[in-house]
């Protein structure tokens, strides 16, 4: 399960604009991104709902540069880029969380032969391990989600072996050290009332990408684990997704998803882990759109 921390990074404002028409009309890529009707986009503009780089817009003749401004509907991000996907996979076991193994065993390209975008997954599972994987091609956000510094917690379901008592469950959230380092679980629970005495089911929460750490992690608390599943990520959740299926993200997991990636996008800037991981704060006063000359003609996209 380990994170891989090499994925290019889209600087944010690093260079500065280049020397184009004067965007799009705001109405129009918000209708292109599926947001609604151009109508109603519109009515959500004079009505103040839509947000561009922090700053409240009013004006229908607002134009935005799709490809570098931020744009939020009621506070939830947009993504105006067509090009850009996202995918949820329930990994099954046997397979292994690369686009081509060397080895010869089965490998993501059995998901993935399809997509016209070359798409990479984010962090790994184990071979053994089965559940959520995410699949992009959007580099920053791969990033996001699979650096344990942003905090995005990972939840995971695990038959082990023995019956798993409190104190187990207790030190699991204290934490210990294994042999890189410290470690402790946000969060450990027994599921349900098991009778069995041999076997448990244990949920475990952790933003840690370290590798096969949840199986180390129960295996020194005396517990190892015969199966093992990742049923969330982040916003994300497997729901009644079947092993080996795959699903595009939902509207409101995009956005949540946007948000997490802005919001680390900002602490790159100048903040703070800390800061991260604070409730948001209220839109900020950052660059504003580009409002249309009283004479230009309707830009193109």
């Amino acid at each position: 399960m380990d994170d891989f921390d090499d994925i290019p990074l889209a600087g944010r404002e690093a260079e500065p604009a280049p020397e184009r028409s004067d965007g799009v009309r705001l109405q129009k890529a918000l209708a292109a991104a599926g947001v609604a009707s151009r109508r109603v986009c519109e009515q959500y503009i004079t009505q103040g709902r839509i947000e561009v780089n922090g700053v409240v817009v009013t004006e229908l003749g607002s134009r935005i540069f799709p490809d570098r401004d931020e744009v939020a509907v009621d506070g939830t991000p947009i993504q105006l880029d067509p090009s850009k996907r996202y995918v949820v996979l329930n990994k099954p076991t046997g397979v292994v969380s690369t686009m081509r193994d060397e080895q010869g065993r089965p490998d993501l390209r059995e998901f993935t032969r399809e997509f016209s975008e070359r798409v990479y997954n984010v962090g790994r599972l184990d071979v053994d391990t089965s559940g959520l994987l995410i699949l992009t091609n959007d580099g920053e956000l791969a990033h996001v989600l699979a650096h344990p510094s942003f905090g995005v917690e990972k939840t995971y379901i695990a038959r082990v072996d023995g019956r798993v008592s409190a104190k187990a469950l207790q030190r699991l959230r204290q934490g210990f050290e294994l042999e890189d380092g410290f470690i402790k679980a946000d969060s450990a629970r027994l599921l349900a009332d098991q009778p069995s005495r041999t076997a448990s089911l244990v949920e475990i929460v952790l933003h840690s990408g370290r590798n096969r750490i949840v199986r180390r992690m129960l295996e020194e608390v005396g517990h190892p684990v015969t199966a093992l599943v990742r049923r969330s990520f982040g916003p994300l959740n497997l729901g009644t997704l079947r092993e080996g299926q795959m699903r595009e993200f939902t509207t409101l997991e995009l956005g949540r998803i946007l948000k997490l990636a802005r919001r680390a996008g900002e602490q790159r800037d100048g903040g703070s882990l800390t800061q991260a991981a604070e409730p948001a704060r209220e839109p900020k006063q950052g660059r504003g759109p580009r409002q249309a000359p009283p004479t230009r003609s309707k830009g193109r996209r």
